[in-house]
């Protein structure tokens, strides 16, 4: 039998379904169908996400295409969707991952209690982002982009996937910590003194407080991220000077695709390099402000994305 959800919830549609704004995404809590939740993702253009099957689990998990275009990678390998088509989960053992190429909505059928922790769980962990996208909205969608490159250089270096998820919310929430940096430095239009530097730089050690004692306790395991994605490969970075192999491989890779699109943004303060530019600067830091490993994956991926970035 169907039914709609009798609780309470802070985000809803005008017709009272849960909803989740992910920004790449919006997601509509539909109700349950014989033990399965059905929910309405909606995709927006060049917005992505991965999925992984948690094969131990042993639960339905299906995404079918209604409307738009999508792209689907597995094992490097992409095509795109039918409309219509049906992707069970349980088929694939390693990542799949949809690109829209425009906008697409998709029907997700998937284990009602499993899903609906996920959904409501992660309901809280957007109100963290929404917090940081009411101090400064670039570096909410900068989060975003972080978080998806992120995602594709652990996919280019074949790493391991049952930690895919410790980097996805430490990639996304890298920058938690600005929260407690004053707005006249944050957005400040030319250099910063000593004194306001030492400031800024406190976002690293803040920002793994706020993991370490955030409601959703998982995320702390996710705080060293926060905290190590401005150390630098030689040892010239902070908060604690560490280099080379001290520095979390999930670190490295954020500060590589951090400084990337940090280079590639229009800020108050500078005007955004060209792709090809910074190129040569993470060429040029390979190996000492960055993780040569991580680089030349970065670069591989831009590579085959013949150099656009979203």
């Amino acid at each position: 039998m169907y039914t709609i959800l009798n609780q309470s919830y802070s985000n809803q549609t005008s017709e009272g379904y849960p909803v989740l704004h992910l920004g790449y995404a919006d997601v509509v809590l539909l109700g349950r169908w014989n033990g399965l939740s059905n929910a309405l993702y909606s995709l927006h253009k060049n917005g992505s996400f991965w999925v992984q099957y948690d094969a131990e689990d042993a639960f339905i998990e299906s995404y079918k295409l209604l409307n738009g275009v999508v792209e689907m990678e597995y094992e490097g390998k992409r095509r795109l969707l039918e409309i219509g088509e049906t992707i069970e989960a349980s088929n694939y053992e390693h990542i799949i991952s949809f690109y829209g190429k425009t906008e697409a909505d998709i029907l997700i059928k998937m284990e009602a209690e499993s899903f609906e922790y996920r959904f409501f769980e992660t309901q809280i962990l957007q109100e963290e982002a929404d917090a940081i996208a009411s101090v400064d909205g670039y570096t909410y969608m900068h989060c975003n982009r972080i978080k998806d490159y992120s995602i594709e250089v652990w996919k280019q270096l074949e790493l391991p996937t049952e930690s895919l998820s410790t980097l996805r919310w430490g990639a996304y929430f890298h920058d938690v910590g600005k929260r407690v940096v004053p707005l006249e430095i944050l957005n400040k239009p030319g250099k910063l003194t000593a004194e306001e530097w030492e400031i800024m730089k406190t976002h690293t050690t803040e920002g793994a407080k706020i993991m370490r004692e955030h409601a959703v306790e998982w995320l702390a395991d996710t705080a060293f991220i926060v905290e190590q994605h401005h150390e630098r490969h030689d040892g010239k970075g902070y908060p604690y000077g560490l280099k080379g192999d001290e520095i979390a491989l999930e670190s490295a890779i954020v500060s590589v695709v951090d400084a990337f699109d940090a280079m590639t943004t229009d800020r108050v303060y500078k005007k955004a390099l060209s792709i090809q530019e910074a190129v040569k600067e993470l060429e040029g830091g390979r190996g000492t402000q960055f993780n040569p490993k991580v680089v030349d994956a970065f670069i591989e991926i831009l590579k085959k994305n013949q150099f656009n970035w979203k």
